[in-house]
């Protein structure tokens, strides 16, 4: 028997704007507005407005919280000043990625771990789990929080008419409390496009006033409220991996190329310390297929599964694919054999449907923004 998906506090207001809707991970959410490509360059050159409120927050507190998630997790959260954020993940013993995550530090013994939304109810059972023996509760707090994103470079103007918060001295992740448009929230400068901009975590109630505020704040500045399809071409752009494509259990951090998240130095023993450093070892000796970026010589789609081929044979797999509004071409993101990552590698192409397309091999991120 199907279940009818979650709705965000937001759902409502997305109908009225005429947002096509989609269901992704259980949750009824905006696919888009009105024209993707017009979201995606709005985000690039203006402002973007959007509803994260699918995504799974874990509040993590107690004497021991730290140690917990030191164990749980593969980063030294630990180490995570008092507002102040970490990227990190989430491993199985076998050192298989069960999501990759954000944890805020927002006391001396309270964290908020910030889960995919398709993954939110493994990672809240697996820390459940791991706590046995610590001083310290896991909480969901899904159903506590509404998250409403603001992205692109008018965004710190946009979002200083509405706080007195000192977006000024708050770096890329970190996050602090404060009032916008006065609704309490925490305001965070994380985002998942590649431009600068803020996430603001508040009750679901306050949602709906908040939204009206930024876009109310953003009008003359360009804003407009974007789908999902938008921050997919954003990220892909931005070379930031999506769970489900450039992140899986059968791949370790390793695989992945994001090694550096793993710190072996970190006091104590944590899940998969020992299956890792057997990867972290494998990686250095015979290296794994690689991540790389992959720009089309002509206009065809790569899309996710499709095999990446030269001299005849199959050298990889194209985790993500689409068109980019911002270079004008197909991109794609995929893992290729190591004797072919290189930037610049010749006779590299995609098959699709059948036809060797061509494609340039370059290194990851195919954008980034100009501070």
């Amino acid at each position: 028997m199907s279940t009818a998906p979650r709705l965000t506090a937001l759902d409502a207001l997305h109908r009225s704007l005429g947002a096509t809707m989609t269901d992704f991970a259980g949750w009824d959410m905006p696919l888009r507005y009105a024209s993707e490509r017009d979201e995606h360059n709005a985000v690039r050159t203006k402002a973007g407005l959007f509803d994260l409120s699918h995504m799974g927050e874990i509040t993590v507190t107690g004497p021991q919280a730290a140690a917990l998630l030191d164990y749980a997790l593969v980063g030294n959260i630990g180490g995570v000043a008092v507002g102040r954020a970490r990227y990190t993940m989430i491993c199985r013993e076998d050192g298989g990625i069960l999501d990759d995550l954000i944890v805020y530090r927002l006391g001396e013994a309270e964290y908020m771990v910030v889960a995919n939304a398709s993954n939110a109810q493994i990672v809240l059972d697996a820390l459940t789990e791991r706590a046995g023996g610590f001083d310290a509760a896991v909480r969901d707090d899904r159903d506590a929080y509404a998250l409403i994103a603001v992205q692109g470079p008018e965004s710190p103007g946009i979002l200083k008419s509405l706080t007195d918060a000192d977006l000024d001295g708050l770096k890329y992740y970190a996050g602090l409390p404060g009032t916008v448009a006065g609704v309490p929230a925490l305001i965070a400068r994380t985002g998942y496009t590649g431009e600068d901009g803020f996430e603001l975590f508040v009750a679901p109630a306050d949602a709906e006033k908040l939204w009206q505020a930024l876009t109310d704040a953003g009008k003359d500045a360009g804003l407009i409220p974007c789908g999902l399809s938008c921050r997919d071409t954003l990220r892909l752009e931005a070379g930031m991996p999506l769970y489900g494509h450039e992140l899986t259990t059968a791949l370790t951090p390793f695989d992945a190329g994001l090694g550096r998240v793993v710190k072996f130095d970190k006091a104590g023993d944590f899940v998969g310390r020992e299956a890792l450093r057997a990867a972290a070892e494998r990686a250095e000796t015979n290296p794994p297929r690689k991540l790389v970026g992959l720009i089309a010589e002509g206009r065809r789609v790569p899309r996710a599964g499709m095999p990446v081929v030269s001299g005849g044979q199959v050298i990889g797999e194209v985790t993500s694919g689409a068109p980019s509004p911002t270079l004008g071409k197909p991109l794609a993101i995929a893992y290729v054999d190591a004797a072919h990552s290189a930037p610049g590698t010749e006779g590299v192409g995609v098959d699709i449907r059948g036809t060797h397309e061509p494609y340039e091999v370059v290194a990851l991120p195919f954008y980034k923004r100009q501070k």
